[in-house]
């Protein structure tokens, strides 16, 4: 695991796709909603919300965006929703929805980048059935790179290699006459200054 990319066989996983139940609802105050999950699997999950507008007032009315275009929440005294496309979540609400993976003191958390209501049963099942065939075709199967797909990954890296060289080459290239043509500048004025005082010097000396 690294910068939030988790491993299955050799795939890297940078997002999850979830259909599941809503358990719990918590505010976390002016900058964050968690919602905990149940997808059936013995073991519930957090995924966190992120707003957007922290300075308004709890007492305000208005919603509060947040970094799901189409999830909003209102907090104010004595009352928190959280609603997506306009209505409100509740337990046992049942959601499809695509986060990124994190952790928090040590606990796995997602953190919500798309969502929408699963309205029947049907819908839900037929969320389950996508799932269950992306695992099977894709993440079931070790991801193994072929000898021309390494080849070539070789040959992009090293290409990204030489171009940074080059790079680095002018940028020498240009400090360097950079640093000449100040040298020579220093020198000239160095010169008219001599001079300057060679003039002054044979002047005062003539009186």
């Amino acid at each position: 695991m690294g910068q939030n990319v988790f491993f299955q066989l050799n795939h890297p996983v940078r997002y999850v796709r979830l259909v599941a139940a809503i358990v719990a609802i918590d505010d976390l105050g002016p900058r964050y909603t968690l919602l905990t999950m149940d997808d059936g699997s013995g073991a519930t999950i957090e995924v966190k919300i992120t707003r957007l507008d922290t300075a308004k007032s709890a007492s305000s009315t208005s919603l509060l965006d947040t970094e799901v275009e189409n999830v909003k929440v209102r907090a104010q005294l004595g009352v928190f929703d959280v609603l997506v496309d306009g209505k409100i979540l509740d337990i046992g609400t049942v959601i499809k929805a695509r986060c990124t993976l994190g952790s928090f003191r040590g606990v796995r958390q997602l953190e919500l980048k798309r969502v929408a209501l699963v309205h029947t049963t049907d819908e839900e099942a037929r969320a389950w059935a996508d799932l269950a065939d992306f695992k099977q075709d894709v993440l079931s199967k070790p991801w193994v790179l072929t000898s021309a797909e390494l080849k070539n990954l070789e040959d992009e890296v090293n290409g990204e290699r030489r171009k940074l060289r080059e790079r680095v080459r002018r940028r020498q290239e240009y400090e360097a006459k950079k640093a000449e043509k100040r040298r020579r500048h220093e020198e000239r004025v160095e010169k008219r200054r001599r001079k300057e005082e060679e003039k002054i010097t044979k002047g005062a000396s003539d009186r």
